[in-house]
This record gives structure tokens, sequence and C-alpha cells, in this order.
């Protein structure tokens, strides 16, 4: 009987299992339909192919964030922690009052600045006036020059000369330069002097220029010195310097402080100057033997202009 009852529970128990795997088995058939149709639906979707890589692009953004952010992170750690160590070293001593020390380099500063800009305006100013100064005095060096040369010179080849000045811009310490040269003049045309005028021209040209600038720049200090002024000259431009140099003598005599110095072997030159009553006596210099084998010595003998000769 008990078995009979056993054998009956168990087929019971066998034929409940038979039905629900049947159940399991429906199910599962319905959500793989279901599985399927989904699958289908998503295939119909336009761009569905594209899932996948927007995915994987969407990943790799995401990583990539996630980089940057590991990457801030740790430099703003850094900056946190520099900052903290700045905090540190402004409560030292020698940083506590750094408001003030900066407030007063300030000052220092704009105070230099201001002068700087005003001594700027001085330089300026100052530059100003010396090209002006320059320019005027270039006009009254060739004045003279120009006036010289026509009193003095008695060739026909040169109508007149004159210094051109040019500026060359500025040197490292800032301060202009000039480069002058003797220009000569004929029929309005204007050449160089270098290279293309006689001895005798050049010569007088160099003396007709220091004359000249001893007239605009030695008001004040009138000693003038000549060596061999006469070197190269002919006759007649000899004949006609003295004449001029004898007109600045005489215009220039009644000031206290003027000595002309003329150094000079040219007997007939002297003669000229002291025709005119400029000279009243002149030295003699010499070299006389003492005793033979002696070296030779200077002797500076003084004389009167009407016995020379």
């Amino acid at each position: 009987m008990n078995a009979t009852l056993h054998s009956k529970d168990k087929i019971t128990l066998q034929l409940q299992a038979n039905i629900e795997l049947r159940e399991a088995r429906e199910r599962s058939s319905a959500k793989q339909e279901m599985l399927l149709a989904a699958q289908h639906e998503l295939q119909q979707l336009e761009g569905a192919d594209r899932v996948d890589d927007e995915v994987r692009r969407a990943e790799e953004e995401i990583n990539k964030g996630n980089l940057e952010h590991a990457k801030f992170d740790g430099m703003m750690r850094t900056v946190a922690q520099r900052a903290g160590e700045t905090k540190t070293q402004l409560n030292e001593p020698k940083y506590r009052s750094i408001d003030n020390k900066h407030r007063k380099k300030l000052i220092e500063y704009k105070t230099v600045q201001m002068a700087a800009a005003d001594l700027e305006r001085y330089h300026q100013a100052l530059d100003r006036a010396l090209m002006k100064f320059h320019s005027t005095k270039m006009e009254d060096i060739n004045k003279q020059v120009k006036e010289l040369w026509n009193k003095t010179y008695k060739g026909t080849d040169i109508d007149s000369i004159e210094i051109h000045s040019e500026h060359e811009g500025e040197n490292a310490a800032g301060a202009r330069k000039h480069t002058y040269r003797v220009q000569m003049y004929k029929g309005g045309a204007a050449l160089d002097m270098r290279g293309r005028c006689s001895a005798g021209q050049k010569v007088l040209a160099c003396l007709i220029i220091r004359l000249a600038l001893a007239e605009t720049f030695c008001l004040n200090c009138g000693i003038l010195a000549l060596d061999e002024p006469t070197t190269n000259l002919d006759k007649p431009n000899v004949e006609a310097f003295a004449q001029a140099l004898n007109e600045i003598i005489k215009n220039r005599k009644q000031q206290s402080n003027f000595q002309l110095v003329v150094i000079t072997h040219d007997e007939d030159f002297v003669q000229l100057i002291g025709r005119s009553e400029n000279c009243s006596h002149y030295y003699r210099i010499s070299k006389e033997f003492d005793n033979p084998g002696d070296p030779p010595v200077s002797k500076i003998e003084r004389h009167s202009i009407d016995r020379f000769g």
C-alpha cells in the first residue's frame, strides 16, 4: 500500500516537472521571438550600423576625459602645495613688510620714470638747439671762407669754396656724427676739392678755413698761430693772403687779447705784413755754435720791422 502511494507521488512530481519545463520552453520561445523582433526593429532604424562606432568613440572620449581629469587634479594638488609653501614664506620676517617695500620701490620707479621723461624732453630741446647752433656757425664760417677766398685767391678756375657738412646718425653714446668736406664752386657747379686742387690751392684753403674758424669761434680767445703759411703759394697768392691777413689784424687789433703769431722763412711775406704798420717788431730765431764740437743753441733776437732784410 505504501509502495503504491510512493509510486503515485513520484509520477505526480514528474508530471508536474514536465509541465513546468514545457511552460519554461514556451516562455523562452516567446522571449526569443521578442528578441528577434527587437533586433529586426533595430536593424530597420537609420544609422543603426554606426551605433557600435559611436559607442566606442564615446567610451574613448570618456577615457580621455578621465585622464585629463586626473592630470588637472594632479596639477591642482601641485599648485595647492606651492600656494601653501608660498604662504609659509610670506609669513617669514623678510616678507612681512613686503607691501610697504613694494610701495616705496614703486614710488622710486615712478619718480625715476618721470625724471627720465623730463631728461628726454630736455635732451631733445638741447639737440634742436645744438643743430640750430651748428647750422648758424656753419653759415658764419662759410661766409668768412667765401670772403677771404675772394680777397686772397687770384686764380680764375675756382670762384669760391665752402665747408659742406653731412649728418651720419649717432654713435653708441648718442652723440651726433658729422662729416665735413671742402667743396669748390665754378660757374655754379660744386666739386670736392680733395684730389682736384693743386698744392698751393690746398694750402691756401687750409689757411683760409683756419682764419674763418678763428674769426667765428675765437672772439674771446684771440691767439692765432700760423706755421709756414705761404708754403706752396705763388707770389700773387702770397701777396693777396698777406693783404687779407692785414685786414684781419686791422679789424681785431683793438681787442686787448688779440695776438697773431706767424712762423715763417718767407722774408717777402714778412715785409708785406710789416708795410701795413700792423707789426713794428719781429723775432729772428737762429742757431749758433758757442764752441766747436758742441751742439748748436737757439738764439732769439728782437728786431725792428723797419730794419728787416
